[in-house]
């Protein structure tokens, strides 16, 4: 049971009501209004142990309200409510000095537990912060998408903003994570200096060391001068390494000093030169699989993977798609491609595909549809039909795609054969290797049917309770469907 006055803000008087019995009934006393003017006054008056508030109210923004509430009483935790839910609504709300930020639909528990954690940590609070009051332009959002998936992703990158934290962004090919990388520079402390991207899969591996550090004239051949590296051009700023697990690992073990001393030297160079970069890393790659193959440093992984942040596929996503359609038409129009409009069934059909290639996939088709459809109007028959001409890994025929998979998991298990040299593997291997493709098997099926383990089991054809008995035995997490207000 928790003890504490809550004084609980939003202009919905069935969330009033809803949040208020909750309160109550987990020991709460509740003091509920609909008006920014009535919550403003409370607090000056000294009442409330934790605010609970709406974003927009028709008398006031609470965020407006956030900074003098950090000068009034700076110990006073506020959670802050926003159907609003888009990125910048997240930045803003940690700027301000919000205590946590929920996105509506939110979890009911989810809200407890911060309220909880906000009673527990009385006296403390956060410093009062300047609020940026100019308004969001949905359109030129670093990133689009209101779907759960993606605001989760929002709360770890406003919490993110200011720190030079390391941090390592997963996802597949075309989920935006340079993009990502870049809002992380672009809304924080560091966004005054330059924001410095390298690609590992695009540099020559024998000259990734003299890319990043620079070298010195005559280091070797070919270097007729001395040359910048790109920790020296992002002084100040934020080096983005794209595609970390194709980096040598030569060049993996400089990288690891150089994040440990905090220092570098040119190529061919004995001068020390601060490292003054904040780092983010990404990959399409399972390092840990790397790791286990030799191919890249746990130690260099730790000290990357400070912050992981997973970027959602589309598949996971899909609620997004409208508006990420809408978005990339009116990308295209401003850079001079007809002006369009796409239908509503257009959108949903749009929604049934396959994205192999992710947000990257679904803006080249909008692009393309911007300038072969005749008309204004984008209908559903006129994407089923280019969707029908892209190339794609469905229409690959089955035969091919098994060949393929029975190829790689071949490859696999020679590389995991390899790594012993002239020795045997230690001995239980067929059960290592069954567990090794069970995870991630059962991992991706509970994925797919959100957590739903009835419909896990008919997808993988065993029992419901073999299920249950491999998901304990294996440890595989579990996240259910949650129940949103």
């Amino acid at each position: 049971m928790m003890d504490g006055t809550i004084l609980l803000a939003d202009d919905d008087r069935a969330i009033r009501t809803v949040l208020g019995q909750a309160l109550t009934r987990a020991g709460c006393r509740v003091r509920s209004t609909g008006s920014a003017t009535t919550l403003w006054r409370w607090i000056e008056e000294g009442e409330g142990d934790v605010v609970v508030s709406d974003v927009m109210m028709p008398d006031g923004d609470a965020l407006d309200l956030l900074p003098a509430i950090r000068k009034k009483r700076p110990d006073l935790p506020v959670i802050v409510m926003s159907a609003q839910n888009t990125v910048m609504t997240a930045i803003r709300a940690a700027e301000a000095g919000a205590y946590e930020y929920l996105p509506k639909p939110f979890d009911l528990k989810e809200l407890l537990e911060q309220v909880r954690k906000g009673l527990a940590q009385r006296p403390g609070g956060k410093p009062a912060a300047v609020v940026d009051d100019t308004p969001e332009r949905e359109e030129n959002l670093p990133l689009i998408g209101r779907s759960p998936a993606m605001q989760e992703v929002y709360r770890i990158m406003a919490r993110l903003m200011n720190t030079d934290l390391s941090v390592m962004i997963s996802g597949e090919s075309g989920t935006g994570k340079e993009l990502v990388a870049r809002a992380l520079h672009n809304f924080g402390h560091r966004k005054n200096g330059p924001f410095v991207a390298v690609n590992m899969a695009a540099i020559p591996r024998e000259l990734i060391e003299a890319e990043l550090f620079g070298h010195e004239k005559g280091a070797f051949t070919g270097a007729t001068e001395r040359n910048v590296g790109r920790f020296e051009l992002g002084n100040g700023g934020t080096l983005f390494l794209d595609e970390i697990g194709d980096m040598p690992l030569d060049a993996q073990t400089r990288l690891l000093r150089v994040l440990q001393e905090g220092e570098f030297t040119r190529v061919g160079g004995r001068e020390a030169i601060p490292a003054n970069v904040r780092i983010i890393a990404a990959t399409h790659q399972d390092l840990k699989s790397l790791i286990i193959e030799g191919k890249f440093r746990e130690d260099l992984f730790y000290r990357l993977n400070v912050v992981p942040v997973r970027l959602p596929p589309l598949r996971e996503r899909l609620e997004d798609i409208p508006d990420l359609a809408r978005a990339f038409l009116n990308r295209a129009e401003e850079e001079g491609l007809p002006r369009k409009r796409i239908t509503q069934d257009a959108l949903e059909t749009l929604k049934r595909q396959s994205w192999a290639g992710n947000v990257r996939e679904l803006e080249n088709l909008m692009r393309r549809l911007a300038v072969l459809c005749p008309d204004e109007t984008i209908s559903a028959t006129e994407v089923e039909q280019e969707v029908a001409s892209r190339p794609s890994m469905a229409a690959e025929p089955k035969a091919q795609s098994g060949q393929k998979l029975s190829q790689a998991v071949e490859g696999h298990l020679q590389r995991y054969f390899s790594l012993h040299g002239n020795e045997l593997p230690p001995p239980g291997l067929y059960d290592r290797i069954i567990r090794e493709v069970e995870m991630p098997l059962i991992a991706l099926a509970l994925s797919a049917t959100r957590g739903n383990q009835v419909k896990t089991a008919e997808l993988l054809g065993i029992n419901r309770n073999t299920l249950r008995k491999k998901i304990r035995e294996l440890d595989i997490p579990v996240t259910r469907g949650k129940k949103l207000m």
